[in-house]
Formats: structure tokens, sequence, C-alpha cells
């Protein structure tokens, strides 16, 4: 559980130094940069999911039917705030546009995300103090 929470942090210091290496303009310019963006917040955004059932599993605190649920049973269990959920609901969205909409998607919207890179922190450290 902790090498994943590491790697989400290695992530988001990633894509920092991406936020702060590139501007949007750049990225829509070069298929490269958009790759790296997409990847990076998808296996950002995968790691939360993944941490989530997991702990879900490990705590009996259900039987998630969807991703969504998974992030669902830890809010009503009190691991994560109000605000953090619905912020994590709406990634999970998002990774579903990534994985299977890939057309569809809009460069803006993806760098835009690179401004609440917070929110992974967030989850990290809620999640972290329930795992002491």
């Amino acid at each position: 559980m902790q090498a994943r929470l590491q790697r989400l942090e290695a992530n988001v210091r990633e894509l920092q130094r991406f936020r702060q290496t590139y501007a949007l303009e750049t990225i829509n310019r070069d298929l490269h940069l958009q790759w790296a963006l997409r990847y990076g917040l998808l296996e950002a955004i995968q790691i939360v999911i993944d941490t989530s059932c997991h702990v879900v599993s490990r705590k009996n605190l259900g039987t998630p039917a969807t991703y969504a649920e998974c992030i669902e049973l830890l809010h009503r269990a009190g691991y994560l705030d109000d605000n953090l959920a619905s912020v994590l609901s709406g990634m999970i969205g998002l990774r579903n546009i990534l994985v299977h909409e890939y057309a569809s998607i809009q460069i803006e919207r993806l760098y835009g995300l690179l401004d609440r890179l917070d929110d992974f922190r967030d989850f990290a450290r809620q999640i972290g103090q329930h795992l002491r």
C-alpha cells in the first residue's frame, strides 16, 4: 500500500514538473506531450482507484460493483471527506474517458487538472491516516 502511495507522490511531482515546463500551446502542438499528459494523469487516477478498491476490500467496507462505488464506500466509512470524494468520483469518470473515449478528450481539460494535483496528495493523506 505504501508503495502505491509513494508512486502516486512521484507521479504528482512529475506532473507538476510537466506543468512548469510546458505551456498549453506547446502541448497542443506536440502529440508526444499530449500522450505524456494523458498517461501521467491516467496512471495517477488508476493508482487512486487501485488503492481505494484495495482498502475497501482489506477493511471489509463492502462489495463495490464499480470504481466509483469504491470511492463512495470509503466516503461513507469516513476515510474521505465530502469534497475529496466528489472530486475523485469525477476523476474516475475522466479515467473512463481517457481509456474508452480517448478521441473526444480535450487537452485543455487535462491541462487544467494540473492545477488540481493537490487532490491526489489529499487522497494519500486521508487514506494514509487510516492505514497506520
